[in-house]
């Protein structure tokens, strides 16, 4: 793990030409009420499995509710043979994230589809 960054680090490096890969390890449900535009959701017991899908990335930031799990999260990226980027954890979580956050609103989309 490469240490920790906190909203307004990350805030600017979205902002980059190089934007990092956040990673939310939150579960679906929590993702889905309220995340970072463009993260991705991977929780944290599946993070094992699925470490693999950011062998390409070059900077992870992880991200959990309040800046402790994510720690967890960014050592085990780290220790992944195949990975050779940068890795971070949000500081304050999600809970203390300033910028912009997107939800998944499953009831809208679903009703979208509703003949009346």
């Amino acid at each position: 793990m490469d240490g920790e960054i906190s909203g307004p680090e990350l805030q600017t490096a979205l902002d980059s030409d190089e934007k990092p890969l956040i990673v939310d390890i939150r579960n679906a449900r929590q993702f889905e009420r309220s995340h970072i535009p463009g993260s991705v959701n991977i929780p944290l017991a599946e993070l094992p499995q699925r470490v693999e899908t950011l062998r390409d990335a070059d900077h992870v930031v992880t991200v959990c509710p309040h800046g402790k799990a994510s720690v967890k999260a960014a050592r085990l990226i780290t220790s992944f043979e195949g990975f050779n980027g940068t890795v971070e954890s949000l500081s304050c979580g999600i809970t203390g994230w300033e910028g912009t956050t997107e939800s998944e609103d499953m009831d809208a989309e679903e009703s979208a589809d509703a003949p009346f």
